[in-house]
């Protein structure tokens, strides 16, 4: 299952591309900001499908603001879709992980969590949490079989980067060891082995997919 919160067009899109590689596959269209209805349509689907072992965190928004003018919804909203959703969803996920004693975890955060960036202080401070908790949580649930890891990545080809000015897309590419920007796969790769079987020693880890892109 995964979940999306706008185009529908988009989800038909990825559920008939895993339908046809032979993956059993649903969409569930969820606002993580809307709790009530986060709580209420997770529960139905972990009763419908009886749990969940992997639990992949790929949500995040932006509000970008410098910090002066910044006014609450857009500090909040931001800290709901990323970091409270964390809590209220693992809540929920957990309990079928323990039973079985194996689940993987893991969430996706950002080289501004871990370093920062001007006009981004909701968005670095809520990824940068999402580390933080990660890293407690891994601590807490190792010895039952369930590993928490932290997938990070730099400037990756996706919307949000499409939407920089050309040529700052150009000065950011020139501040990348690889020269270039990283490519969505690349990433996907890396959540594939966090949460397979070969990933079996591997927790409480910040992997780091950003072209050499340190902080």
């Amino acid at each position: 299952m995964f979940t999306y919160r706008q185009s529908e067009d988009v989800a038909r899109a990825v559920g008939g591309e895993l339908r046809d590689a032979g993956h059993k596959v649903s969409a569930l269209r969820l606002d993580l900001n809307d709790k009530p209805q986060l709580l209420a349509a997770l529960a139905g689907e972990i009763e419908a499908n009886g749990g969940f072992d992997v639990v992949v965190h790929n949500a995040g928004m932006t509000a970008d603001q410098a910090f002066f003018f910044m006014d609450d919804e857009q500090w909040s909203s931001v800290i709901d879709a990323s970091l409270n959703s964390f809590f209220h969803i693992n809540k929920l996920c957990l309990p079928h992980m323990l039973a079985n004693r194996w689940g993987r975890i893991v969430v996706l955060a950002s080289i501004s969590g871990e370093a920062g960036n001007r006009g981004q202080a909701n968005y670095a401070a809520a990824k940068g949490a999402l580390i933080a908790a990660s890293k407690s949580l891994a601590k807490e649930l190792a010895a039952k079989g369930i590993l928490v890891n932290v997938v990070s990545p730099g400037l990756i080809e996706t919307d949000m980067t499409r939407e920089i000015a050309p040529q700052h897309q150009e000065e950011l590419r020139r501040m990348i060891p690889t020269g270039r920007f990283g490519r969505p796969e690349e990433v996907a790769k890396t959540i594939r082995f966090l949460t397979g079987d070969d990933c079996s020693y591997v927790t409480g880890a910040v992997l780091r997919v950003n072209g050499g892109l340190y902080t």
